[in-house]
C-alpha cells in the first residue's frame, strides 16, 4: 500500500546541517547565508552561544555583543554559569568605590578582581586583596537581601532587567546552588541579537488555517496503538499520525471495529483498505460486509470533491459502487444515510420547473407528481453550499449600505469610461454584482475601487494568490488610485488595499475585523473569483456585513477552482444579480490569441516582436531539452526576460516531461547543487502549498531547525520539516492549476505527445493566458491542440447552488 507522495531526497540530513559563517553573522542550522542575511548569533546547529565559549575576561556574552552598551556586562554577568562577571556602572556604589567587580551570589573569592574599565576610578585609595573581597562581599550580601524583598521585581544589575534576563539569572543561582546541573540549564534557543534601534522586519506569516500551525497533534501513545495495528493489518506505519489526527484519539479501536475506515486517510484505494480488513479479519472479511459499502460510498464521494462536485447524482453513484465490487449498492448508499456519513437531496429537475402547467387547470398540476433528481453529497460541502446560497440571498435581498449620495455615484461613473462606469453604475444599488473580462479588464475593478474609496466606503480588492495581489496592488499605484495622501503610491503592495483571500479570511492580510466579527469593510472586490470553491466563497459571504458590496469578477473562461464547485459560473446562469462584461479586448498578439481560445478558435497571429513563438519537437527527450535550452538561453537573449522571470507550464506532475522531470534538469542547469535541505537548496525556485487548490510560488532562502524557510513574493514562510516533503516542490514548471491566478513576463508551455488526453479548452486558454510578453510553445501533440480548443469544453461540475438560490432571492 502506498499513498504515493512525491519524496524528496535526503530529507533528514538537510534540517540542519554543518555550522558556516558568513560576514554577516553566524549562520543557524547549517543553512547558507546568501545576499546578507544572518544567521541569528548562533554557533553550531542551532545550538546557543554560552558563556563558556567566550573568552574569559570579556565580561561579555557573545550573544549580547550588538546590545546597548548600559545593558551589555550586566547581562552576561548574570547569564554566566561558570562565575561573576563586572558590575556595571556606578549603581553598584560599595564596588564602584574600590575599584572592584561586584560578584554575584555564591561567586568564589578569586574573580573579585577583574575589574571593567568602567568601573573603575584612578583617585580611589589602594586598598588590600582581603579588603576588597570582604567589602565586595559585604556589598553582595546587601544586593542579595534587597533582590528578596523586591521578589519578582526587575533586578538591578547596572540597568533593571526583567524577561529572558531575570530567567537567565535565576538558572545562574539554580546552577551554583547546586539545583540543577549546569548543561540542562542552557539547552533552550536563545533569543536573538538586541538591537541598539529597531528596524522594520517583515516577520515569517503563519500559513492559516492549516493543520500544521495546530495547537497540538495526536498523542504519542495513540499514534503508536495506531502504529501497531496497522503493523498487524500490513498497512504502512508511516500511515500512523496522519490516521491518529483523522480519527482521533480511540482511532485504533476504529480501525480494528472497521478496518475500513483507514479509506478516510488521503491517498488510500479501496482494494488496499481490502487487503488490510482481510489482515485483521480474516473470514469475516467478505465484499457484502455493509462496513466496506458504507466507506466505499464515502470514499467516492469524497473523490467526486476532489473532481469539482459537491454532490453526485444517485444513478452516478450507485454505478460506481457497483464498479468497486459492492454487490447491493442502493443497500450501501442507504446505510450510509441512516449512519448519518451522507445526506440525501431532491431537486426539482430545471427543466421541468419552469413548464407550463398542463391542461386541467392547477389541480391537475398538484395531482400531477413534480419530477426530482435524488443526490448525495457529504455534509461538509453541502452545508457549505446551502450556507452559500443564503448568504447571497442575504446580499441580494438587502440594501447597500449608503455612503455616497446617488449624485456622487453618477458623477463617478460619468469620470470613468465604458464598462467601468457600468460597473459602478450597478454598484451603487446592489449588494451583489458579477464582473467578467480578460487581463485588461482588471482596470475596472481599479476604477470602481477608487470611486467608492474617494465616497468614503471602506473598499478592499482580494486576490487568489500574492503575484495577483501584487500586481492589482502596482496597477493601482500607477494610476494613482492607491494614493489617498502624497508619497503613497509609492508604499508597498501590502500597504495597498489588496489582500489575497486566504490571507483575509485568516486575519493576517486586509482590514480586520469589526466587534462582531464582521469585515470591516463597506465594498468587497473578489478577483480571481472562478477559483472560489463553495466553502472559501462561504465563508466570504459570511464574513461580510449587512449592508456590504460584493463584486465577483474574473475570467469565466479560465479552469475553475480546485475546490468543489463552480460559484462564478452557477451565479452567471442563475442570473440572480447585475452582470458586467467587460469590453476591454487584452492588447497585442497574446491577447488576440488568448481571445481566440476562448471562443474555440486557435488562430495564427503576427507576431513581429517575437510575442509568441512555437516550438516542434519530436519526442519526450527532445521536449525537455528544448525546454531547459529556452528558459535558460534563448528567452533571457532574444527576448530579455531572465530565467527568474520565466515560468514553464506543463500538464501534469508525472511522466517524462511532468513537472518533476523538468525541474530536476531546470535545476540542474539552474541552480545545481546537492539538495542537502530535503532535496532543496538556497535560490531554488519552489511552489509551497500550504493547503489543497492553494500554491505559492517562491524561492528557498535557507534552513534551519524550525524547518524550511521560503520567500514567497517577498513574504518570509517557514514550513516545518515535517511538512516539507508534503507541501514544497521545485517550481521552475508548474501545472496549469498551480499557476492560475498569476502571470509571468514569460511561459514556455510544454505540450509533449502524451499530453494529449489532458488537453482542454481552459487547460490551453489558462496556460497561454499566463504570459505577459512572451509565449513559447513546446509543441508535441499535433493536431490535439487545435482539436482540444475547439472541441473539449470543461467538464461539467454537479453543484445545488443554482437550485438554492432560487427560491431565497426576492421577486424570482
Amino acid at each position: 500500500m502506498s499513498t504515493e507522495p512525491e519524496t524528496t531526497e535526503d530529507a533528514e540530513p538537510g534540517l540542519p546541517g554543518a555550522e558556516n559563517t558568513s560576514a554577516g553573522g553566524t549562520g543557524a542550522g547549517g543553512g547558507e547565508i546568501r545576499d546578507g542575511e544572518t544567521g541569528g548569533g548562533e554557533t553550531g546547529a542551532g545550538r546557543p552561544a554560552s558563556e563558556e565559549e567566550a573568552p574569559a575576561d570579556t565580561g561579555q556574552a557573545a550573544d549580547l555583543e550588538n546590545a546597548p552598551a548600559d545593558t551589555r556586562q550586566a547581562a552576561s554577568a548574570e547569564g554566566d554559569p561558570a562565575g561573576p562577571r563586572q558590575a556595571a556602572g556606578p549603581e553598584n556604589a560599595p564596588a564602584a568605590e574600590t575599584g572592584q567587580a561586584a560578584s554575584e551570589e555564591g561567586s568564589p573569592a578569586s574573580t573579585g578582581q577583574a575589574a571593567d574599565a568602567e568601573g573603575g576610578d584612578a583617585g580611589t585609595p589602594q586598598v588590600s586583596e582581603a579588603e576588597a573581597e570582604l567589602r565586595a562581599q559585604q556589598a553582595e550580601r546587601e544586593r542579595i537581601e534587597q533582590r528578596k524583598a523586591e521578589k519578582k521585581a526587575p533586578i538591578a544589575s547596572g540597568t533593571k532587567l526583567s524577561g529572558k534576563a531575570a530567567d537567565l539569572l535565576a538558572a545562574v543561582r539554580a546552577v551554583e546552588s547546586g539545583e540543577k546541573p549546569s548543561a540542562t540549564v542552557f539547552e533552550e534557543p536563545r533569543p536573538a541579537p538586541r538591537r541598539s534601534a529597531p528596524e522594520p522586519e517583515r516577520r515569517p506569516r503563519p500559513v492559516a488555517p492549516e493543520p500544521v500551525s495546530a495547537p497540538a497533534g495526536p498523542a504519542p501513545e495513540a499514534v503508536e496503538a495506531v502504529r501497531q495495528v496497522l503493523g498487524e493489518g500490513g498497512a504502512p506505519e508511516v500511515l500512523a499520525p496522519q490516521a491518529a489526527a483523522v480519527l482521533g484519539e480511540s482511532a485504533d479501536e476504529q480501525l480494528r471495529a472497521d478496518p475500513w475506515q483507514l479509506l478516510r486517510i488521503a491517498g488510500v484505494r479501496p482494494e488496499q483498505a481490502d487487503g488490510f480488513a482481510r489482515a485483521l479479519l480474516g473470514a469475516e472479511c467478505g465484499p457484502d460486509d455493509e462496513r466496506r459499502g458504507r466507506a466505499v460510498t464515502g470514499w467516492l464521494l469524497e473523490q467526486a470533491a476532489l473532481a469539482g462536485h459537491t454532490v453526485l447524482e444517485m444513478p452516478a453513484l450507485l454505478a460506481a459502487l457497483a464498479q468497486r465490487g459492492v454487490p447491493e449498492p442502493d443497500s450501501a448508499v442507504q446505510g450510509a444515510i441512516a449512519e448519518g456519513e451522507v445526506l440525501v437531496f431532491q431537486d426539482a429537475l430545471e427543466g421541468e420547473a419552469g413548464a407550463p402547467a398542463p391542461a386541467g387547470g392547477e389541480g391537475a398540476e398538484e395531482d400531477e407528481e413534480r419530477p426530482v433528481r435524488v443526490l448525495v453529497g457529504l455534509e461538509r460541502y453541502a452545508m457549505a453550499e446551502e450556507s452559500l446560497a443564503d448568504g447571497l440571498a442575504r446580499l441580494v435581498n438587502s440594501a447597500p449600505k449608503q455612503d455616497g449620495s446617488a449624485e456622487e455615484w453618477e458623477r463617478a461613473a460619468a469620470a470613468a469610461q465604458g464598462s467601468a462606469a457600468e460597473l459602478i453604475r450597478a454598484v451603487a444599488g446592489q449588494g451583489l454584482v458579477l464582473h467578467t473580462g480578460g487581463e485588461a479588464s482588471l482596470a475596472e475593478p481599479a476604477a470602481l475601487l477608487t470611486a467608492a474609496r474617494s465616497l468614503g466606503l471602506r473598499g478592499w480588492a482580494a486576490t487568489h494568490g500574492p503575484i495577483g495581489r501584487n500586481r492589482f496592488a502596482a496597477l493601482l499605484r500607477r494610476s494613482g488610485q492607491a494614493a489617498e495622501a502624497p508619497g503613497q503610491a509609492e508604499e508597498a503592495p501590502a500597504d495597498s488595499p489588496v489582500a489575497t483571500v486566504s490571507g483575509l479570511l485568516a486575519g493576517l492580510e486586509g482590514p480586520g475585523r469589526d466587534t462582531e466579527g464582521a469585515l470591516d469593510l463597506d465594498l468587497l472586490v473578489v478577483l480571481d473569483a472562478p477559483q472560489l470553491d463553495v466553502e472559501t466563497a462561504a465563508l466570504l459571504t459570511e464574513s461580510l456585513p449587512d449592508g456590504a458590496r460584493l463584486v465577483l469578477a474574473g475570467d469565466p473562461a479560465v479552469l475553475w477552482s480546485a475546490g468543489p464547485g463552480r460559484v462564478l459560473a452557477d451565479l452567471l446562469a442563475a442570473r440572480i444579480c447585475p452582470q458586467v462584461a467587460s469590453r476591454r479586448p487584452d492588447p497585442g498578439p497574446l491577447g488576440e490569441l488568448v481571445s481566440g481560445i476562448g471562443i474555440g478558435e486557435l488562430n495564427q497571429v503576427e507576431a513581429p516582436g517575437k510575442e509568441v513563438v512555437i516550438v516542434p519537437v519530436r519526442d519526450a527527450g527532445e521536449a525537455v531539452h528544448r525546454t531547459v535550452q529556452l528558459v535558460a538561453d534563448s528567452v533571457p537573449r532574444a527576448i530579455g526576460v531572465p530565467a527568474e522571470e520565466t515560468q514553464v507550464i506543463t500538464p501534469g506532475h508525472g511522466g517524462a516531461v511532468g513537472t518533476r522531470a523538468l525541474n530536476a534538469a531546470l535545476k540542474e542547469r539552474l541552480n545545481p547543487g546537492p539538495g542537502r535541505f530535503g532535496g532543496f537548496d538556497p535560490g531554488d525556485r519552489i511552489v509551497h502549498s500550504p493547503a489543497p487548490g492553494r500554491a505559492l510560488p517562491g524561492r528557498v532562502v535557507t534552513a534551519d531547525a524550525e524547518g524550511l524557510h521560503l520567500s514567497c513574493e517577498g513574504e518570509p514562510v517557514v514550513v516545518p520539516r515535517e511538512r516539507v516533503e508534503q507541501s514544497v516542490r521545485h517550481g521552475w514548471a508548474l501545472t496549469a492549476h498551480q499557476a492560475v491566478g498569476s502571470r509571468w513576463p514569460a511561459v514556455v508551455v510544454v505540450l509533449p505527445g502524451d499530453a494529449a488526453q489532458a488537453l482542454s479548452r481552459p487547460w490551453v486558454y489558462t496556460a497561454f493566458g499566463r504570459a505577459d510578453r512572451h509565449l513559447s510553445v513546446v509543441h508535441g501533440v499535433e493536431q490535439a491542440l487545435p482539436r482540444a480548443v475547439a472541441e473539449v469544453p470543461a467538464k461539467p461540475r454537479t453543484t445545488r447552488l443554482p437550485v438554492l438560490l432560487g427560491p431565497q432571492i426576492s421577486g424570482t
